[in-house]
């Protein structure tokens, strides 16, 4: 596919890129999720785009999970401690450089009530390039909140991942072309690199 990026309005978001889920489950695994999303930050970042992150995080006592949220509401009861720093759950590998901003998120969605829609305004962002896990969670939800809010979008195929490939496949065939471009992440380096 032929990507055509003003790079001056574009960024790449990676959505949580966890250690263990992206370091090992099979699907994230397999694809080469890790060493793929390595490259494309590469590039995204030789290229001069604004390289930015989300993990999923909670203050002590799971403090803003409802009861009636039943995502984190099951997470709430069956997990261990909340972990508050979005660092300690990113991969490795994937940490940030210094001056890349992280959005610790308490909801699937890596927009609704994080500052990351201010720092992507601040820097007139208008097309967002999304990938991490899972393709089912972050990358679903962000999709749609970004698509309503006028984003531009492209998701990075192979470097999503997610607990039940088919529905992975389901998503990035049937439901995400209706308001993004689905991509590879090859395709995306010849674009940040052109």
């Amino acid at each position: 596919m032929d990507i055509r990026l003003d790079k001056s309005h574009t960024a790449l978001l990676i959505a949580d890129f966890y250690a263990e889920q992206m370091g090992k489950l099979p699907h994230a695994v397999d694809r080469k999720c890790l060493e793929k999303t390595l490259a494309l930050r590469q590039a995204a970042r030789a290229a001069g785009i604004l390289v930015c992150y989300s993990a999923t995080v909670f203050r002590p006592g799971y403090v803003e999970v409802s009861e009636r949220n039943k995502t984190f509401s099951e997470r709430k009861r069956t997990s261990g401690p909340a972990v508050a720093d979005p660092l300690k759950v990113i991969h490795p590998q994937m940490q940030p450089a210094e001056g890349e901003p992280v959005c610790g998120k308490h909801r699937v969605n890596a927009m609704f009530g994080t500052d990351l829609a201010m720092i992507l305004g601040a820097r007139n962002v208008d097309t967002l390039i999304l990938l991490g896990f899972a393709t089912s969670g972050v990358v679903l939800s962000t999709t749609r909140y970004a698509a309503d809010a006028d984003y531009r979008l492209f998701i990075v195929e192979d470097c999503c991942a997610d607990a039940d490939p088919a529905v992975h496949d389901f998503l990035c065939a049937k439901i995400f072309p209706r308001q993004a471009d689905v991509v590879q992440s090859a395709d995306v380096i010849r674009a940040l690199s052109a």
